[in-house]
């Protein structure tokens, strides 16, 4: 029968996860930008202790995003 078998069930499965890995790309690029927010707010006084460590976790996700999209690319 068309439109079934081992086939299109990898096919269906590729369409889900690529669009569950679209909304996580779209959850960490927004953890990206409040996390920037918050180190930009911080930044201006020279001896905050956290202000560093945030724009690290905002790289850190950014990366991830990136990754995601490579991954994505190749479903």
């Amino acid at each position: 029968m068309p439109g079934s078998g081992p086939e299109v069930g990898r096919q269906r499965a590729v369409s889900t996860d690529g669009a569950e890995l679209s909304s996580i790309q779209g959850t960490l690029e927004e953890l990206a930008r409040r996390v920037e927010a918050i180190a930009d707010r911080r930044d201006d006084d020279p001896d905050d202790p956290i202000s560093a460590g945030l724009y690290e976790v905002d790289r850190s996700l950014r990366n991830a995003v990136r990754r995601l999209d490579r991954l994505r690319g190749r479903l």
